[in-house]
């Protein structure tokens, strides 16, 4: 019977033993290892995005100078021409005719004056010895002088002739693409009104005519006077034009206009930019898209998007801190660069921002962080529609 107790006590004891040790904590998971990225401020370019229209940096309206019948076209219609280029003929006969009677007049002048040069030069010669009277010297130098002003005056018919004439060959006043006809050969033109033979417009270069919000500027003032963006010049600004079918245009233009007038009917301002053409593939009237550099932003973190995330409250990222736990920080975000998010706030230098498996980290969980490594074709994907929402600065 003591045999049989012991027995069973010590069974009790094994059982208890084999119980506590079942019951044991589980060893602690290793920590998830995750792709991050080195927060490092740097000064990133601030720019702008646009939808410009483009416009010709010259247009010369060619118009008929004086009247008369149009004879002919010299050119054809769309075509390039040269500045002093032979456009339209008008009829020139009346005007040959005009020029004709205009020397006549003046050979008669010439005469005239020469017959009186020499009764003047006669009577000064005459008067000192008494043999005519003062009255008729007087005579004599007015005569004179009347027939020089009338051979002056005739000069001037004959070159104001000879300018119509030259009117009656409508020319280019510049180089560049000659528009449609609008006066078929046969017309009269001139009559007392200008007659609008056709249009000449130079499209190397180009101009680019966009607004910028009264709102836009403000902001921009302000981050500047918060030493939070450094503006460019006028003339140091870049601009780069995108085209409606999303292709670059390979010629970078730049700004070389600014209103210093709001518009009252659009409460914007108005900008213009310069931008080569020289293959003539861009056309007068079109629209494009225009990213204009407006100078820089000092201190900026530049975070891959697929770093970026969004709540409720906003913008996110998350971290791996320097107790290797992730760690939640809100940002404040302004626009891209290139495939990356623009951070203003929210980050400081050094900070190792978790870029790929945010999906298997929660905040307060420990995290190995390993550098990030883009993907092989070059960065991270484009911005989609359910990207994060950029919040610009507060003044």
């Amino acid at each position: 019977m003591t045999n049989l107790l012991c027995r069973t006590a010590g069974s009790l004891g094994l059982a208890l033993v084999l119980g506590a040790c079942s019951h044991s904590a589980p060893p602690a998971p290793a920590p998830q290892e995750v792709g991050t990225v080195t927060a490092a401020p740097q000064n990133v370019p601030l720019s702008k995005d646009f939808v410009g229209r483009l416009s010709a940096f010259r247009t010369a309206a060619i118009n008929a100078r004086v009247a008369g019948v149009l004879l002919k076209r010299t050119y054809k219609e769309g075509s390039e021409v040269k500045a002093g280029q032979l456009l339209f003929q008008i009829d020139p006969a009346p005007y040959k005719a005009a020029l004709d009677n205009a020397r006549a007049q003046l050979a008669q002048a010439q005469a005239s004056y020469a017959n009186d040069r020499v009764k003047a030069r006669r009577s000064r010669e005459l008067a000192p010895k008494g043999y005519i009277s003062r009255t008729d010297l007087d005579n004599a130098l007015a005569a004179e002088r009347t027939a020089k002003a009338a051979v002056q005056a005739a000069q001037a018919n004959v070159e104001s002739a000879r300018i119509n004439l030259g009117y009656a060959s409508v020319t280019s006043p510049i180089a560049g693409r000659a528009g449609e006809q609008q006066v078929t050969e046969g017309a009269l033109v001139g009559q007392g009104t200008d007659t609008l033979l056709t249009t000449v417009d130079q499209i190397d270069p180009l101009y680019v005519n966009f607004t910028i919000s009264v709102g836009e500027l403000d902001e921009l003032r302000q981050l500047q006077r918060n030493g939070r963006v450094n503006l460019s010049t006028l003339d140091q600004a870049g601009v780069k034009v995108t085209l409606p079918n999303g292709t670059p245009y390979p010629e970078p233009g730049k700004l070389d206009f600014s209103s210093v007038n709001v518009n009252p009917a659009t409460g914007a301002v108005n900008m213009r930019a310069l931008l080569p053409n020289p293959q003539h593939t861009l056309l007068p009237g079109s629209y494009v898209n225009l990213t204009v550099d407006m100078g820089e932003r000092p201190s900026a973190f530049l975070i891959p998007q697929a770093a970026v995330q969004r709540d409720i409250k906003g913008n996110y990222v998350l971290i791996v801190g320097k107790d290797g736990k992730v760690a939640h920080r809100d940002i404040t975000t302004n626009g891209t660069s290139g495939v990356d998010w623009i951070v203003t706030k929210g980050l400081a230098a050094g900070d190792q921002v978790i870029v790929s498996g945010i999906q298997m980290v929660q905040e307060g969980a420990p995290a190995k962080a390993t550098p990030w490594q883009p993907p092989a074709s070059g960065g991270t994907a484009a911005v989609s529609t359910s990207a994060p929402a950029s919040t610009a600065d507060g003044a």
